[in-house]
């Protein structure tokens, strides 16, 4: 399985390598976080891909960062960890 480094903008001395996680065959049945990140029009994305998500038979639930210029808070992660087992986070600038 190949592995892949993350730069994470919070602290880009140290970057993490994690494993790829194997991709699903098919999205039907899966439960997939849509994360806004709060920068304006994220939510315009997440609109159009939650249509296409659930015509492909995925069901959907959304969240949202208090703001964009921290890290989504510990309850929010967890949350989002706990009902999700796909998770797309949007960014539109």
């Amino acid at each position: 399985m190949a592995s892949i480094t993350i730069l994470d903008p919070t602290n880009e001395s140290k970057p993490a390598t994690r494993e790829l996680l194997q991709r699903p065959g098919s999205i039907s049945g899966h439960t997939i976080g849509l994360l806004d990140i709060s920068k304006p029009r994220g939510n315009v994305f997440l609109d159009r891909l939650e249509e296409r998500l659930t015509e492909r038979g995925a069901k959907v639930l959304r969240f949202a960062k208090p703001t964009f210029t921290k890290p989504a808070p510990v309850d929010l992660r967890h949350e989002i960890s706990t009902q999700c087992t796909l998770v797309i986070e949007a960014l539109a600038d």
